[in-house]
């Protein structure tokens, strides 16, 4: 699977131990930044992922900042982008059961390494189960579309 993941400075530690264990795991990975823990702002590296998620140039993305809270938020700007904010492998894995995630956000402050590499395995494990959920994710489509829709009128 093509993974494309990214940080702001605070989360570059995490970000470099998350893309060895994408690769360790046999995906492709994509590193979007930053390279250096200089300060940077977290919103132009979680466009960067979501942008290519919603395109359909990478199937799935992970995004680090302190909290993950912000990155969650940026993400979900785009359409097609259904970005979670994950702190355990529960809620990893029914993110994508549930919810088809395509984008991950992780705590850089919060979570510790072993932590991490729990929640990213069970994320990039679990299978979206479609049925209830797909109808589901259908009104959420809905709903982003007249969003565009009503925002383009005005």
């Amino acid at each position: 699977m093509k993974i494309a993941v990214a940080s702001d400075h605070r989360g570059v530690r995490v970000k470099e131990q998350i893309l060895a264990q994408l690769a360790q795991l046999g995906h492709e990975t994509l590193d979007y930044g930053p390279e250096g823990n200089d300060s940077v702002d977290y919103p132009d590296f979680a466009k960067a992922v979501a942008k290519d998620v919603s395109k359909g140039v990478i199937e799935r993305g992970i995004l680090i900042c302190g909290t993950g809270l912000g990155m969650c938020v940026a993400a979900n700007k785009f359409p097609g982008v259904r970005a979670v904010n994950c702190h355990d492998d529960f809620t990893a894995e029914m993110s994508r059961r549930h919810n088809n995630a395509n984008v991950m956000c992780l705590s850089a402050d919060l979570l510790g390494d072993r932590l991490l590499n729990r929640i990213v395995e069970s994320w990039m494990a679990a299978e979206f189960e479609g049925g209830r959920h797909a109808r589901r994710l259908e009104k959420i489509a809905e709903i982003e579309a007249e969003c565009c829709h009503e925002t383009s009128d005005e």
